[in-house]
Order: C-alpha cells, then sequence, then structure tokens
C-alpha cells in the first residue's frame, strides 16, 4: 500500500477558496450577500471576486503579499477574504477600532502591499500613514502601501482617498481571471493581530488547511444546515469571522452584512430577511436585551446565535431564550479561530433552565477539526483530574493552530509548549469531558491568600437584576490586600437621579466571602458608558 502515492487524481491541496468555486456552481441562483438594498447571488459574488482578484495583479501583488483592509462588515470585506487569496495573497483585516498609530504598527509589521479603506475610516487612515512617513524607526527600505477607498456601494458619497476606488476595480478586472492555485496547503491565507489585551499584540498566520478545516469543524459543531441566513453581528477583523467569511460558502448561505451593530439595525435585519443564525460576544446580548420598544422586531423562528470571545454569565444567557435567541458557546483564540463548542446533549432538556444555563456557560469540547484539547500543569505537563475543581492551563493541538507568530520566533516557540499550544487560559475539566474557563492565567486576583476567578466574580455580579454591565481593576489595596474594584452602570427604574457612591461590600464566592469595593453610578440617558466587553479586563495592578 505504501506504493500507491499522491497524484493530481487523489490529492488536491486543502483551501477555501474551492467553497466559493463550489457555491458558484451548485448555489448559482441563491443570494449570497445582502447590504441594505444590495443583493448579489453566489455566482455574482464569485464573478466579483475574480475581478477583483486580476485587478489585484496590478498591484504586483504575489504569493505571501499582505493585503490589509480598514473597513466594517460590508461586502467588500467579505468579498476581499475570498479575492485577496485569489490572488495569491494574505488578508489582514485590521479592527477598526484601532486609533492610528495602532494602525500604524500594523502596516509597519505586516508590510502590507495594499491598504483598503472603507470611507467612514479615511481619517484614522491617513494618520497612520502620516505616522509611517514621519515615524523614526522606519527602515529605509519601507514602502508606503498602495490605497484603495471603500466607497459605499449602496449610496456613494463621492469621498476620494487614494489612487483607485473598490468598484472601479471590480469593474476593470477580468472575469475569467484564472485564481492563483494553491500549491501547498500550508502557505498563508490570513494575516490577523491579536488584541494586546495582556500583553503586545502579535501578527498571527493562518494556513490555507487551517482555515479549511477550522471552517468546517464550527460548522459541524454547532450544527449548521444548508442555505443559513447569516447576519454578521461579529466583526470579521476577529479571527476572519471565527472563519465564517469562508465558511458560510460551504453551506450556500445568505450573508447579511452590517455596517452597524445597532439593536434597531439588528432586530429591522433579523425581521426582514429571517436571519437564521449570527455569532457575537456576550456585549451584544446587552445590545439587544435593552433594546427600546420602538426598536425591537417579532422573532418568529428562533435565532442561533454562536457566543464567544469571554465566558458568558449564566443569568445573561437565560434572558435570551424569551426573546427569540438560541445560544451555543464557542471558545476560541487570534492563535486558532474557534476550537471548542459547548455541544448541547439532549438528557440536560429536562433541567431546570438555570442549570441548563450555567452548562451552556462552559466552553465544551474540542471540534472535530481539532485534533486535542485538554487543560495541564505546565510545569509538568500532567494532565489535571477531571472533577471540575482542580485547574490547570488549557493547551490545544490540532491543524487549526495558527501557523505561528508572524516576524517573531521567539513568541511562536513559548506559545508552543511540548507539542502544545498554550492558550494562557486557567481552567477545568468536567467528569462529561467538557472544559470550563475559570480565567486568564494573568487576570486572576489574589486577595487574603486565595485566588478569586474573575469569571465566577463576573456571573455572581451578573445574577443581580440591577447590574447592566461591569468593568473593573484590580488593583486598589487595602489593608495590604489587592481588593477587586468594580464599576457598575446600573439598570433604571423610575424616577431615579444619578448618583456615585462607594461602597465596601462581602461578595460569596465559591462558598467564602471576598471583599469588594463598589463604585456605583446609577444609569441615565445623559452619561456615556464604555461599551468594551465587560467580561475581558485588562490588569494594570
Amino acid at each position: 500500500m505504501d506504493q500507491l502515492p499522491k497524484c493530481d487524481a487523489n490529492y488536491v491541496p486543502l483551501t477555501p477558496i474551492n467553497f466559493l468555486t463550489r457555491a458558484a456552481k451548485v448555489y448559482g441562483n441563491r443570494l449570497s450577500v445582502v447590504y441594505e438594498g444590495i443583493h448579489f447571488t453566489w455566482q455574482q459574488t464569485y464573478d466579483r471576486c475574480r475581478r477583483l482578484a486580476d485587478s489585484l495583479r496590478s498591484f504586483n501583488i504575489s504569493k505571501n503579499d499582505v493585503v490589509s483592509v480598514l473597513a466594517p462588515n460590508i461586502p467588500a470585506l467579505y468579498e476581499m477574504h475570498f479575492a485577496v487569496p485569489m490572488a495569491g495573497g494574505v488578508i489582514n483585516a485590521i479592527n477598526t477600532r484601532l486609533n492610528p498609530n495602532h494602525v500604524a504598527t500594523i502596516l509597519r509589521h505586516s508590510e502590507a502591499k495594499v491598504l483598503f479603506v472603507d470611507y467612514q475610516f479615511v481619517q484614522v487612515a491617513r494618520q497612520a500613514l502620516q505616522i509611517l512617513m514621519t515615524g523614526e524607526s522606519i527602515p529605509s527600505k519601507s514602502v508606503l502601501p498602495s490605497v484603495v477607498l471603500i466607497d459605499d456601494i449602496e449610496k456613494p458619497t463621492g469621498a476620494i482617498f487614494g489612487e483607485w476606488e473598490y468598484e472601479q476595480l471590480v469593474r476593470k478586472g477580468n472575469p475569467g481571471h484564472i485564481p492563483y492555485e494553491v500549491q501547498d496547503e500550508w502557505d498563508p491565507i490570513a494575516l490577523n493581530y491579536t488584541s494586546g489585551t495582556t500583553s503586545e499584540p502579535k501578527g498571527v498566520v493562518y494556513s490555507h488547511r487551517g482555515v479549511f478545516l477550522g471552517s468546517l469543524g464550527v460548522i459541524i459543531g454547532w450544527e449548521m444546515a444548508s442555505e443559513p441566513v447569516y447576519m454578521w453581528s461579529l466583526p470579521m477583523f476577529h479571527c476572519n469571522g471565527w472563519t465564517f467569511a469562508w465558511g458560510i460558502a460551504a453551506r450556500g448561505g445568505t450573508n447579511v452584512c452590517l455596517r452597524n451593530t445597532t439593536a434597531k439595525d439588528m432586530y429591522r435585519n433579523i425581521a426582514q430577511h429571517r436571519v437564521t443564525h449570527m455569532c457575537c460576544a456576550p456585549v451584544v446580548f446587552n445590545i439587544l436585551l435593552e433594546a427600546k420598544p420602538e426598536e425591537r422586531r417579532e422573532i418568529t423562528s428562533p435565532v442561533q446565535i454562536l457566543v464567544g470571545g469571554a465566558p458568558p454569565p449564566a443569568s445573561l444567557l437565560e434572558k435570551m431564550k424569551p426573546i427569540g435567541f438560541h445560544v451555543t458557546h464557542s471558545y476560541g483564540l487570534t492563535e486558532v479561530g474557534p476550537a471548542l463548542v459547548c455541544e448541547w446533549r439532549a438528557k440536560w432538556n429536562s433541567l431546570p433552565s438555570q442549570d441548563q444555563s450555567k452548562i451552556m456557560a462552559r466552553q465544551g469540547i474540542n471540534s472535530v477539526s481539532l485534533a486535542h484539547m485538554d487543560v495541564k500543569d505546565l510545569n509538568t505537563m500532567i494532565s489535571v483530574p477531571r472533577d471540575g475543581k482542580t485547574m490547570g492551563e488549557v493547551v490545544l493541538k490540532g491543524s487549526t493552530v495558527m501557523k505561528g507568530y508572524f516576524k517573531n520566533p521567539k513568541a511562536t516557540a513559548e506559545a508552543f509548549r511540548n507539542g502544545w499550544f498554550a492558550t494562557g487560559d486557567i481552567g477545568v475539566i468536567h467528569p462529561d469531558g467538557y472544559m470550563e474557563i475559570k480565567d486568564r492565567s494573568k487576570d486572576v486576583i489574589i486577595s487574603g491568600g486565595e485566588n478569586i476567578s474573575s469569571v465566577e466574580l463576573e456571573s455572581v455580579l451578573y445574577s443581580h437584576p440591577r447590574v447592566l454591565r461591569q468593568l473593573w481593576w484590580p488593583c486598589h489595596t487595602l489593608f495590604g490586600e489587592k481588593v477587586p474594584v468594580l464599576f457598575l452602570p446600573l439598570k433604571r427604574t423610575r424616577m431615579e437621579n444619578v448618583t456615585i457612591s462607594k461602597k465596601l461590600i462581602l461578595l460569596p464566592i465559591a462558598g467564602k466571602s471576598f471583599p469588594i469595593i463598589w463604585f456605583q453610578r446609577k444609569w441615565s440617558s445623559s452619561l456615556s458608558y464604555p461599551r468594551l466587553q465587560p467580561e475581558k479586563f485588562r490588569n494594570t495592578s
């Protein structure tokens, strides 16, 4: 049997580009992309991507060249996830919440050859390019990227920035362009930067093989059927939309693009397009739950939500089902993409609602495309007992794990330990094999000689009916001990004035009482609160 070789007939490199090629052939007349009044079919999307890939060649894009994009969830960004690798390039979707300095850092580090900029982010991009031109640290050999403006496809603004406008490139490209043929599935397809909440941002490189398998793994784990209507409430710059920027094509679904994730826009699109699936971080739950009556629309059939990015408090999960959302919990990182899914078991249906929500808050089991997941003591590399109590570091292994950190061999070596990727997350394994995150290793609070899990702290606080969202820093010293400091904007009640109070309270966690300093601010529509992920904190102690 060892004499049977690989050949063109029995071996083809894995690449998600083939998802689009297949979709154009078998789902050609189905809707692929919807954006307000704009509609495209899968055949039209395939043609547009081939045209854009051909135009990218005029910028001398070739294998491994980076093409950066600064844009919200619009059709152009979706199309570029296929068009850039079809030209042989590597797509880099930049976080639209970054300031010009951070954008400039990414452009410099990635050596982006072309930068596509949505009209709403022209000012940020212009300042970032100015920083590149004037920065003292920029090597003399560095060249500024070519700039392409992305104007609004439905209602063009007439904005002028860069050398070309996106639709001009699409129109001038050859629809008969033959896409770049992937020779090695280990070749890079995407470059994503970590958030930098616990360390300096690093460039994470995905392979064609990893994205192909990761996309199928999360589709299977979520049990996504064919012809889904997927609403883009999750930014595509987050792990390429948790790989759904490619995966929806595999299911022949419809991408409902959103420029803004407001409650009004989300409810409107759900009702108008009969959305079946969406992804988000737990903070989006608050946006949906806090919607005004005039912003809401009746949800006639359950919308499947895949939630991740931060552990969702069980109390929030309980509130989503009555308004028409069915939640599945997923876990992943920039370095891996979606890796685990909390697959539901039929025997849990008979449990009380509160117990179901607690189980649903677990991160779950590894997807079918991730070979292994475990929780280990990194000093000994021994697995912790499956008792739901003993904590260790979550480690992963499989083809969906990143190739490594771009230009950072030291960080790559540190991340890959003894054949495993060390996530930096602290968790436990329950007797049924389901993993549950307890904390980031750098976020564990030590107070009075005890470890306090920030995740458990959040869950206790969110169980209070008036807690709206929370933000804390473990930085206050009281009697020589670090005490968590919490800022809690509360839900509005009638006839409340804005007051600020400071309290020292004892909060029950894991059967013990811990001191918490609580800065309480009552809700007011005249005050603005940061809409950061309330469950993701930075240790500033």
